[in-house]
């Protein structure tokens, strides 16, 4: 029996779901109570991590507060990447963490729909920076996460799946490209995925789209990008309505966990996306123009 021609096309469904990790349940039984005092969304915060699935959460000094099904990766052996969808709200809504236990620092991205009322698709994305608080013990340090232009320069493969994969350009401090592999694909079915995405690519003035890059320590990004210019000039022609990505990157180890979100629209119906992903990287060739072409969204 041949168990990659038995199992590779159910495996290839999954696609950029497929090398997603194993859940994290380490959190379990845990709270966190956090001071947001930097960026968007500053106030006292908390998680409140019931069981394996619940997570109690609140942001701006108790102005919100729920209970929501929640998903947790680790990007290393201290930090997690921790995500949920406010059930029950419209529209729609996403929260991503960051915890960094290690430095005893947070990260939050919240991203809702809506906010825009001439495309009601687009997702936006706000960000803020904090410290977990210790019991008995004064958080003195000034020092969070942030903005950064570190990764600007890096042109990097990322493997999803076997038979999926994309090259991301991180060529401008708040931009960055897509751009397919020059490698031949293996199967048909990645052959002719990579041929989707060159066909789009020809509809667009060029494939820049909005970009957040936030370093979380040496080694360790955490980079969140949205579909937001795909979305104003295809709309449903292709099927994706301004998904957002988020990935917290370990370029010690090269390989990433992160979580999609957005809408699908086919047949005229809207579906909700929301996808954990795992990814790996390696260096590739990139062409040079590709980090020297102007951006043409702006002036």
């Amino acid at each position: 029996m041949d168990l990659a021609k038995k199992y590779g096309p159910i495996a290839g469904k999954l696609s950029i779901g497929q090398y997603c990790p194993p859940r994290c349940f380490e959190l379990a039984g845990k709270r966190f109570d956090l001071v947001m005092d930097t960026g968007e969304d500053t106030g006292d915060a908390f998680l409140n991590f019931i069981d394996e699935t619940q997570v109690e959460w609140s942001i701006r000094g108790g102005s919100r507060q729920k209970t929501d099904k929640y998903e947790c990766r680790k990007a290393d052996d201290w930090t997690y990447l921790v995500t949920y969808c406010l059930e029950g709200v419209t529209p729609r809504e996403n929260h991503t963490w960051v915890i960094d236990k290690e430095q005893n620092l947070v990260t939050f991205l919240r991203c809702p729909l809506g906010e825009n009322p001439y495309w009601p698709y687009l997702i936006e994305s706000h960000f803020a920076f904090g410290y977990i608080k210790e019991e008995g013990k004064e958080h003195t340090d000034l020092r969070r996460h942030g903005f950064t232009d570190d990764v600007c320069g890096t042109g990097v493969k990322w493997t999803y799946g076997h038979e999926l994969a994309t090259v991301h350009v991180y060529h401008s401090t708040n931009w960055y490209r897509i751009a397919y592999s020059k490698e031949k694909a293996k199967t048909e079915q990645g052959e002719e995925q990579n041929k989707q995405l060159r066909n789009l690519l020809r509809d667009l003035p060029s494939s820049d789209e909005p970009a957040f890059y936030v370093k979380i320590k040496d080694g360790m990004y955490f980079v969140s990008v949205t579909e937001q210019n795909m979305e104003k000039i295809l709309g449903d022609k292709v099927g994706f309505r301004s998904d957002t990505l988020c990935f917290l990157d370990n370029w010690n180890r090269m390989y990433s966990v992160g979580r999609g979100f957005g809408t699908s629209t086919a047949n005229g119906k809207d579906g909700e996306i929301y996808v954990i992903i795992g990814k790996y990287g390696a260096p590739t060739e990139v062409d040079e123009n590709l980090f020297t072409d102007p951006i043409p969204y702006l002036v």
